[in-house]
């Protein structure tokens, strides 16, 4: 582990949250998988424990702590064996309660972003369309102004947490002829009349709950309102930084895990008299692979570490997404091969990781659309800029 990045205290973090997740989490993880329901207990205890109030104010329960206690949560919740249960937990705390943090009202702070890094509401970011995918300015789902409320109509897909949440972050249109000029942001509970929710059916992920979410004449007061009317375009491309380094590291930690995994298999696993990780072309294959997520990890911490410090990082965190989702892939499928027939078995990990690691390119925004934007800004010299405070 590198010094440079991670102190003392962040290892002893590490320790007792890895020791945290094998004891409250690792038992579970199988029926959850199974079920895809993952337990309103174990959100209440991540609260206890302070997990979900790593980055944010004390004011609000948090510990105000450095992005890389993110990291080390991150990291340590690739290596239990569900992406699906790591993926409800990171939705919640670094997407649905970033905008809360950065966007919510003093009352919506005190009522939702207190409660949720308590673990006592569970939180869902709501952007993508059906049909839409990354074109976040084509969304089509509206919030209309009637006196002091807001009615929406529309919905929304690939939502995570999207069943069980209790509130909703919801990106819509005040503004249609405006396109991207014309988002807004907005809080909806998720008993609201006019909200529902259907859970998809996936390839990997199996844990998490992702649904499908229509509003029809959704009326919510017009004090949910987050931030400015208008600006939610800018608001939802500056947290993007966030998410893409967030997937970037998911990516370069899986896959480390998988390394790991895989050498301590063929450490153990006999072949023609001799045990597999002595044969060169799988000790070759497997230190290339090494060496591309050994390059990958540094580069997230070093871009994590200029985000630490107040820097707009989106050209760097769409780098680390493209080309960390894509070495893990490439680096899982190899592991998998070194397992043999039992790569295959659901019984060992690599089968699930497999699975679970291949959302890596397409959620947060798919490899296609990262390169597009990184062709805008080497090619093009186009130059993104965060939202004015």
């Amino acid at each position: 582990m590198s010094s440079i990045y991670f102190t003392e205290e962040h290892e002893l973090f590490r320790a007792s949250f890895k020791d945290f997740l094998h004891k409250e989490v690792v038992p579970h993880i199988e029926k959850w998988e199974k079920t895809g329901t993952i337990e309103r207990f174990i959100w209440k205890k991540f609260g206890e424990m302070g997990f979900f109030g790593l980055s944010y104010p004390e004011a609000y329960g948090g510990m105000n702590l450095d992005l890389f206690y993110t990291v080390v949560f991150l990291e340590e919740l690739q290596k239990i064996h569900s992406s699906g249960f790591a993926a409800a937990m990171w939705a919640h705390a670094y997407l649905a309660m970033t905008h809360l943090n950065a966007e919510g009202s003093e009352r919506i702070k005190q009522d939702y972003l207190a409660p949720s890094i308590a673990g006592e509401k569970i939180g869902a970011l709501c952007i993508t369309e059906p049909f839409g995918g990354s074109d976040v300015a084509g969304m089509k789902t509206t919030a209309v102004k009637q006196g002091d409320t807001y009615v929406i109509n529309g919905s929304k897909t690939f939502i995570t947490n999207g069943v069980y949440a209790d509130y909703y972050v919801v990106a819509a249109k005040t503004s249609p002829e405006k396109g991207n000029k014309g988002i807004s942001i907005f809080l909806m509970d998720t008993n609201t009349p006019g909200v529902s929710a259907t859970k998809l059916d996936k390839l990997g992920w199996r844990a998490s709950d992702t649904a499908e979410i229509a509003f029809d004449n959704v009326v919510i007061p017009a004090t949910n309102l987050m931030g400015e009317e208008g600006k939610g375009f800018p608001y939802i491309m500056q947290h993007f930084a966030l998410e893409r380094l967030i997937m970037a590291i998911n990516a370069h930690a899986r896959a480390e895990y998988a390394l790991d995994y895989t050498i301590d298999y063929m450490s153990k696993r006999e072949a023609f008299g001799t045990t597999i990780n002595k044969f060169q072309a799988l000790r070759h294959t497997l230190v290339n692979h090494a060496t591309d997520v050994e390059h990958c990890k540094i580069f997230n911490y070093a871009a994590t570490a200029r985000l630490n410090q107040g820097e707009y990082v989106v050209k760097e965190a769409t780098m680390a997404k493209l080309k960390s989702t894509k070495v893990a892939d490439e680096t899982i499928y190899s592991c998998l091969q070194m397992l043999g027939g039992y790569g295959y078995m659901e019984e060992y990990p690599l089968a699930r990781l497999l699975r679970d690691s291949r959302l890596g390119p397409i959620g947060g925004g798919t490899s296609e659309i990262l390169r597009e934007i990184l062709s805008k800004m080497i090619i093009d010299q186009k130059d993104y800029q965060p939202a004015v405070k």
